[in-house]
This record gives structure tokens, sequence and C-alpha cells, in this order.
């Protein structure tokens, strides 16, 4: 155990939402996991920061620009000093992150499927013919487009609970969420679907949770010892073939890297001028470099 945290606690930042929330504490939980013996004492107060997404939800995602909406001021909170590792979605990250900070750690993902959660019951195909269907993904709106050309996707943000109400309020059909948001919020039973990752390819990173820390600081070796190497590997392969394609978490472009077999295979979907190009690969898992740029390539 680091002498410079033994006898204090860590400060973990966070947006405020459930979701948010709910990820925190599982970060404190493998934290504590990892600490060794003493570790139940380890982690202290959460430290809740209200980003610039949070603060203009009515605002279209495709008009808000740049990057890191919903984790600059969290990163701000470690530089400053006021907290000591930083618990994200990972798929929220942008491509560079702010100078002198680094993710030290990646919990063990969960699902990292879309999910549907429909008025009808079931999933995309029990959907009637132009069914509403609420997310302001870019690529949610992209892949749904190529999958059912029929269905109309309108921009729908808010946090889990605000999109779940306008949807019990009528107004829309359906959406499009995160398959391991509402498992960890304990909405399981909410899904009609879990889509196909091979075919709705995921966002690059969901489903993990990253833990931001300050480069060489004390809190860097727990937010290590809590990560799983397996998720770390697809989390950093996934983006970057982010940063190849020279994209934000705008661009209507998916990502799934995984292990099967000792091989690292990466699906990879991207939707130009209406049109879903998609790309599945594999390659040595020591050679993420070589695999990402072979597919960057044939997307392009």
């Amino acid at each position: 155990m680091s002498p410079a945290i033994e006898a204090a606690t860590l400060r973990l930042a966070t947006r405020g939402s459930a979701l948010a929330r709910a990820q925190a504490a599982l970060a404190a939980a493998a934290i504590e996991r990892a600490g060794g013996p003493t570790a139940g004492k380890l982690v202290g107060d959460l430290v809740i920061v209200r980003t610039g997404g949070d603060r203009h939800q009515a605002t279209p995602i495709d008009e808000m620009g740049g990057q890191g909406w919903f984790t600059a001021e969290i990163e701000r909170a470690l530089l400053e000093g006021t907290a000591d590792i930083a618990v994200h979605a990972a798929k929220d990250l942008p491509t560079e992150l702010a100078p002198g900070l680094e993710v030290a750690g990646v919990l063990e993902r969960a699902d990292p499927r879309d999910a549907l959660v429909s008025a009808f019951g079931g999933g995309v195909d029990a959907l009637p013919d132009g069914a509403i269907v609420g997310s302001s993904s870019a690529r949610r709106a992209a892949l749904l487009h190529d999958l059912r050309p029929d269905l109309r996707c309108v921009p729908m943000r808010g946090n889990v609970d605000t999109r779940l109400g306008k949807l019990d309020e009528g107004q829309v059909d359906a959406l499009l969420l995160a398959a391991a948001g509402l498992d960890r919020l304990g909405l399981s039973d909410r899904i009609g679907e879990r889509l196909d990752p091979r075919a709705f390819v995921p966002a690059p990173a969901q489903g993990a949770i990253a833990l931001e820390v300050l480069t060489g600081s004390a809190a860097s070796a727990y937010a290590a010892a809590a990560g799983d190497a397996t998720t770390d590997l697809e989390v950093r392969t996934e983006r970057a073939l982010l940063r190849a394609l020279g994209g934000g978490c705008l661009l209507p472009f998916g990502a799934w890297a995984r292990l099967e077999d000792g091989v690292l295979v990466l699906s990879a979907a991207l939707a130009v001028d209406g049109v879903v190009r998609r790309v599945e690969l594999g390659g040595d898992p020591g050679h993420t470099a070589e695999l990402v740029a072979r597919v960057a390539s044939l997307l392009q």
C-alpha cells in the first residue's frame, strides 16, 4: 500500500447522475478489493462534479462541438487536487487526455452491447413501420437506419431515468441505450433486445469504467490494481482505432475488440454519407497497432 495514502482516504470524482454514482460505487468496491486488508477504510466520500454536458442537456449533442463535455470538469478536479481518482464511463473520454493525466486502470467490462427498450416489447423486429426511436448517438442512428430504414431516430438526451420517462409518456416508441447502464441501475427487465455487437457495433469502450489519475501520483497504484488487463487491452485497441480515424464521440463509428482463443478480434463500423462500412479482422494481441492500422485503412 502506498505510504502517501496509507492513513488517508481516496477521493473519487464523478458526475452526479444515478448511473455515474453506481459506476463510482463499483470503482470503490474494486479499489477496496485490490487494496489489501485495510482497504475497507480506504475510499472516502465522492466528489460530485457537474459537467458541461450536464449543464446543457437541452442542446443536441451534435451541436455542442469539441470533446470532453462529460469529463473536462472532472479532470480539473484531479489537476486542482480536490480529487484523487476520476471515475468515467470510458466511452465518454476524449481521444486525448488533459496533459498530466492518465488512465491507470479500467474495470472489468460489463455488457458492451446496445439495448432496445420498446413500448411494444421485444426487439427491433417487433417495432411497427415508422416507429420513433430516441437516441442522440450518430452511431446508433446510422446503424438503426441500416438495420431498419423505415424507423425514425430522433434526438433524445438526458439521464437514463429521464429518457425512460419520456418513453413511458409516449414521446417515442423505443429507446436505444447502453445495456451496461441499464444493468447497473437494476433495470435489466426493461430491455427488449440486446443487439448483436457484430452487426450493431458498440461505441468504443462501451460498458467499461475508466479510472483516471494524475500521472505518477500515489493514487495511480490503487487504480492500476483495480483494473482488468483484458478490458484494458480491448479499450486501448478501440480507442486507438478512434484516434486513427481522427474522430471523437460524435463520429458515427463503432468498435468492439475482444480476445477469442488468443486472437484479438476487432469489429468496426463507420457510417459515411449514409452508407455503413464494416470491417472485422483478427491479429496478435501483442501487436495492436498493426491491427488498428489495417482496420482503419479498410474503413477509410
